[in-house]
């Protein structure tokens, strides 16, 4: 009698579908003139389109969030913002979150 329950505990792990794989994208949040980048970085309603459309791009089902990250929460991966900058929101990055 004690072996069906192990049985099921058995089948159960087995058959439990793999944990979805989940990928952080940092991109610069640049003015295209369209306002995406400022759906992106406020976290408005409007960049739920271009989040989930850059995550299918890179063979991702969907995006789980996206917001504004500060330059300083990343770790020298990104350069300073130089002279050769002029517009706004030259320094300012947006992390999509994709899963499978």
């Amino acid at each position: 009698m004690r072996s069906i329950p192990a049985l099921l505990a058995c089948a159960f792990i087995f058959t439990a579908p793999a944990s979805a794989e989940t990928r952080v994208f940092i991109i610069a949040n640049h003015a295209d003139g369209y306002g995406v980048d400022q759906c992106l970085a406020k976290g408005d309603k409007c960049g739920a389109h271009a989040a989930r459309s850059y995550c299918q791009s890179r063979d991702f089902a969907d995006a789980s969030s996206y917001r504004r990250v500060d330059p300083d929460e990343i770790t020298g991966s990104v350069p300073k913002a130089g002279g050769s900058c002029n517009h706004a929101g030259c320094n300012e990055y947006v992390a999509i979150t994709c899963q499978r």
